[in-house]
């Protein structure tokens, strides 16, 4: 073996372990969850927590018309979940579950709202999400944590 694939080899164990991958899904986990938050963040009323602003429901009934669902469910559920989920996946919290839910966000947003997003935004929101279902929300989670207690 040669002295560069022996220090290859040893910057990727650096890399690889636990502390480093902790905090690159903690990076991943913030930043899949501030694109939700900031969209959710526009669907209620300024200063209050989870007052839907009006214009909301005719925004989901010109510009998002394609949707599936009445406005009169798609508002709170899609408002709801864009403030809950990105608040857990911080936490890092039923971390896989979160992802997985904006994950199924993501398809419907491309399927039935903005069918030309795929390339190239959808398809990172589609990445990030995938990448905390397959590893978790990884050391510096509460999933972590709970994982610890539970003795695993």
């Amino acid at each position: 073996m040669t002295k560069a694939m022996i220090s290859y080899d040893r910057a990727v164990s650096l890399v690889s372990a636990r502390l480093p991958e902790g905090l690159a899904l903690l990076l991943l986990r913030v930043a899949l969850a501030g694109v939700f938050w900031r969209s959710g963040r526009t669907k209620v009323v300024e200063g209050s927590w989870l007052r839907i602003d009006p214009g909301t429901y005719d925004l989901f009934k010109s510009e998002f018309s394609g949707l599936p669902l009445d406005p009169s469910i798609a508002v709170p559920l899609t408002t709801f979940a864009e403030h809950v989920f990105p608040m857990l996946l911080l936490l890092g919290l039923a971390t896989r579950f979160s992802a997985g839910a904006l994950l199924v966000m993501t398809l419907v947003i491309q399927i039935f709202v903005f069918p030309d997003a795929w390339w190239p935004v959808h398809s990172l929101w589609a990445a990030m999400a995938a990448v905390l279902i397959v590893r978790g929300g990884g050391l510096l989670s509460l999933d972590a944590l709970a994982l610890k207690w539970r003795g695993r």
